[in-house]
């Protein structure tokens, strides 16, 4: 095929880029200029997981890079987004007045009498076969009713508001009520989630709620 003589391209100066090539070359400039100027720190809808990927949780989008984040703050679909969110909070501003107060259903919040933390033990240990390290948690529940199970989940360092944001670390949560929710420090990589190497159980005879897992 004749690139040089095709239709709006130039003499010597080669083919015309296409719709998804300009557009590839579009998103890198943007990402570009991003890093150069974004404070990625500051962002209040930029999250690592526990997997080591970033999220946008304004739209629930996943990266591998922070490059990659930043690009997708520069789309449509981010500001869109952002857009939406700032028109909605300009019309709760708008209604906060005694009107709102009056018509506004009142809220039912069940307040659970918390008695306390639960007992737990932390074990250090290590795969024999592939020197993974990894973490041994055991909580326990004695005061816990049958229906309950004990819940847990990874926390990123900027979602919590107790202590200085640091990305070298996530916090790992426990709760079950009538238990106050337990929280701990551990470090900011990627979890192995093969069966095996991540795995929890709940005793209900014991009332001990265990969990372990390998980073990789």
């Amino acid at each position: 095929m004749d690139f040089q003589n095709r239709a709006g391209s130039k003499p010597g100066a080669g083919a015309l880029m296409s719709y998804s090539e300009s557009n590839v070359a579009r998103r890198e400039r943007l990402r570009k200029l991003a890093l150069e100027t974004i404070d990625i720190e500051s962002d209040p809808y930029f999250m690592r997981n526990h997997l080591g990927s970033y999220e946008c949780k304004l739209c629930l989008t996943l990266h591998n890079n922070e490059g990659s984040y930043l690009a997708h703050t520069q789309g449509k679909k981010h500001q869109a987004n952002l857009a939406r969110r700032a028109a909605l909070e300009a019309r709760e501003n708008e209604g906060s007045g005694p009107a709102r107060a009056a018509a506004a259903a009142p809220k039912v919040k069940r307040n659970a009498v918390k008695i306390g933390r639960p007992g737990y033990k932390v074990t250090k240990i290590r795969d024999p076969h592939t020197r993974q390290f990894g973490l041994l948690f055991e909580i326990t529940y004695p005061e816990v009713t049958d229906e309950t199970k004990p819940r847990h989940r990874f926390m990123s360092a900027y979602e919590q508001h107790v202590e200085v944001p640091n990305r070298q670390h996530q916090y790992l949560l426990f709760a079950a009520e009538p238990y106050e929710t337990i929280a701990f420090k551990v470090q900011s990589r990627e979890v192995d989630m093969r069966p095996g190497k991540f795995w929890s159980h709940w005793d209900r005879d014991t009332r001990k709620f265990t969990l372990q897992f390998f980073f990789r």
